[in-house]
């Protein structure tokens, strides 16, 4: 499933030949993604010049003059910049052309993706209202991540992929900032201290900086917008390594099921 950084690389790719553009046309080909597609929407945003491409949590939002598009990528989704002239593939579902050629394509094999339409602030739409902080952002630190964890008997590892505690720390990234802070995915969350939330909340940062520095991760069906794959998948340090020795101590790395998620760590390393 893209996670934020692949939303962020996404959002980075596709800003330049978006932003400031206006769209000539819009193409819908299949309405029912995980929210259909609302009918009419392609004259609605016919003529509208986009301003700035944002992102919240794996949300981008592509803020046009009458409202704002909100786009998910679901779990195999990806949008690239191609041009009109390029052909039509069977899970091509949304085509938005602006000025000058450009077309942002959104494909998706599973369709649990989404495009949405929003007149009113993007923030308070029901899908962004409960979200918590940004993990790169100063709201998100050791502290912020010390009080949301008071009480919690779930393993940090769920916690910190819990949407309503911080966004975007998907499976992979959450592998690997507790292998990172040293910190078992095993432990709950509420017995934290704080000097451990704060190495935690720093490797969270560090982790997240680097996938978006490799392009994301491409494990399946993502690709960025120019269409070439994220290489942070091959750098991992415990994540789809399991039974493999640990690259710090050389312990075997262990795997186990965690809310129906692959875990992976360090049984010397991570405490």
């Amino acid at each position: 499933m893209p996670e934020l950084p692949e939303v962020e690389t996404t959002r980075r790719g596709l800003a330049p030949h978006l932003e400031g553009r206006r769209i000539e046309s819009v193409v819908i080909r299949n309405r029912a993604l995980r929210w259909p597609i609302r009918r009419g929407l392609a004259e609605i945003l016919s003529g509208q010049c986009i301003g700035v491409l944002s992102r919240r949590a794996k949300y981008l939002l592509i803020h046009c003059e009458r409202g704002t598009l909100i786009v998910h990528l679901g779990m195999s989704g990806s949008l690239r910049i191609v041009t009109g002239e390029t052909p039509i593939q069977k899970h091509d579902h949304f085509d938005l052309q602006v000025e000058g050629g450009a077309v942002m394509r959104l494909t998706d094999p599973r369709r649990f993706g989404a495009v949405l339409w929003s007149t009113d602030e993007p923030a308070q739409h029901k899908l962004l209202a409960n979200l918590g902080p940004e993990p790169l952002s100063d709201q998100f630190d050791g502290e912020t991540l010390y009080r949301a964890t008071r009480g919690r008997k779930a393993a940090i590892k769920i916690a910190i992929m819990d949407a309503g505690i911080v966004v975007g720390v998907g499976n992979i990234y959450a592998n690997e900032a507790l292998f990172h802070a040293r910190i078992s995915p095993r432990v709950a969350a509420g017995k934290l201290s704080r000097e451990r939330c704060a190495r935690l909340a720093r490797a969270i940062k560090d982790t997240l900086s680097a996938a978006i520095s490799a392009g994301g991760s491409s494990l399946r069906d993502f690709v960025r917008a120019d269409g070439s794959q994220g290489h942070f998948q091959h750098q991992t340090w415990v994540y789809n390594r399991a039974g493999e020795p640990c690259r710090i101590c050389g312990a075997r790395i262990r795997g186990l099921r965690q809310g129906q998620r692959a875990s992976c760590y360090c049984p010397t390393c991570q405490r």
